[in-house]
């Protein structure tokens, strides 16, 4: 025991406060940079992967086609094909962005964020599966706001007490979506109120209807934009700059590689659909769970690996920008632009399509209501922690749960 000048005994060799505190941030930096690579490296090893599956799928479906087993197979590797091809839309949209100052990467994000269900939509409503299409949408929005979210929170938050997020742009985009949520519940309160009251053009009605809200709702989101991009952006994003970034990809390259993404996208989801309207009929399941949980999760795919990484290095500003954007994306913009070309897929003489309408099932409306009502209420204070992801993630499984067992007479009808 040697006393220090304070008279306190130190033993010889023992570490210090300051050391023991510097080992420790030493420990977390190599446990954060250790996370990355690995998360690098499975990355890079599933996107391999979705590109043989690729190969694959197009070879099981030609060459098999006439097998029971041909509907399932096909309909797994295509679905594992479509993931990297989206997480390269969403790359190249990124750099396409850097390149174009803050205000237009933003739009250019919000256009193309959810390219991947766009297409997949498109398809859809070709072969007149606008169930399905609207199953996936509402499987986009519960599947970010619950599955996402829930699982962000859940790994960002296990060894910490709490993280923050911007709470500025959580309200408004907890506003927004609740109009989404009236979005769907009026065409759906009006169907009912027309069907007592025996309107004889209930179905005109209903179309016009459809086609007005999603007028509003593209109105909005356009103003959505101009508000946390031009107006108030200092609120929403007080770092970003005007000012192009000349790093990363160049514009040219950027561009291509969105264009031939894009068109193999819509390769693979004619696949995609094909298959799951046959897997559905095959296996009794409900169109509806198909696409609230199948289709979803695979559009989804790319966007769950980045926030679940971004929340684990506690970037939960980004992570919540991420669930709630794409969310509003598929809500106020995705779900009225597939409206608007349902009408002219039908009138260009596509012998399938039919319009779309925003007159989705009883628990498809519930299921968006309960998702947007949760989140709101568990991010009012701006912070999350582990616990609130598991609530999230119970809830999902929960409406999954009920998706599975819906019957297929009911979905249709």
């Amino acid at each position: 025991m040697i006393p220090d000048t304070g008279g306190t005994p130190v033993v010889r060799g023992a570490p210090t406060y300051h050391g023991r505190l510097a080992r420790d941030r030493d420990h977390q930096i190599f446990n954060d940079h250790f996370l990355i690579v690995t998360a690098i490296c499975m990355l890079t090893v599933l996107n391999i992967l979705g590109y043989l599956c690729i190969a694959a799928a197009f070879a099981v479906h030609y060459l098999f086609g006439a097998q029971t087993w041909e509907p399932m197979t096909t309909f797994a590797l295509a679905g594992l094909g479509i993931i990297p091809l989206a997480h390269l839309m969403g790359e190249s949209t990124e750099h396409l962005a850097r390149r174009v100052g803050a205000t237009w990467g933003g739009l250019l994000n919000a256009t193309f964020g959810n390219a991947a269900e766009i297409i997949i939509g498109i398809i859809g409503l070709s072969k007149g599966l606008n169930e399905v299409v609207k199953a996936s949408l509402t499987g986009s929005i519960i599947g970010n706001l619950l599955l996402v979210g829930g699982a962000s929170m859940l790994v960002g938050g296990w060894k910490r007490e709490k993280q923050s997020f911007n709470i500025a742009a959580a309200e408004t985009a907890g506003g927004m979506l609740f109009l989404a949520v009236a979005a769907m519940l009026v065409p759906a309160i009006f169907d009912f109120s027309a069907h007592r009251l025996h309107d004889v053009d209930i179905a005109a009605h209903e179309q016009a209807l459809s086609i007005g809200t999603s007028v509003i709702l593209v109105l909005v989101y356009v103003l959505g934009l101009f508000f946390t991009l031009r107006t108030h952006a200092h609120i929403f994003s007080p770092d970003q700059s005007e000012s192009p970034d000349t790093g990363g990809w160049t514009t040219r390259k950027a561009a291509i590689i969105l264009l031939a993404a894009s068109v193999a996208v819509a390769i693979i989801a004619e696949l995609l659909v094909g298959s799951a309207e046959k897997m559905a009929d095959q296996l009794g399941w409900s169109p509806v769970f198909i696409g609230v949980i199948l289709l979803a999760i695979i559009g989804n795919a790319a966007e769950h690996s980045t926030t679940i990484l971004l929340a684990r290095r506690n970037d939960m500003d980004t992570v919540m920008n991420i669930v709630y954007q794409s969310s509003l994306q598929i809500a106020l913009f995705a779900t009225p632009l597939l409206v608007f070309l349902s009408l002219a897929l039908h009138g260009a003489g596509f012998p399938q399509a039919h319009a779309m309408d925003l007159l989705f099932t009883p628990l498809e409306v519930v299921s968006i209501l309960l998702a947007v009502l949760i989140v709101i209420i568990l991010n009012l204070n701006g912070e999350t922690n582990w616990f609130e992801g598991v609530m999230l993630l119970a809830l999902y499984a929960l409406l999954a749960l009920a998706f599975f067992y819906l019957p297929a007479a009911t979905a249709h009808g």
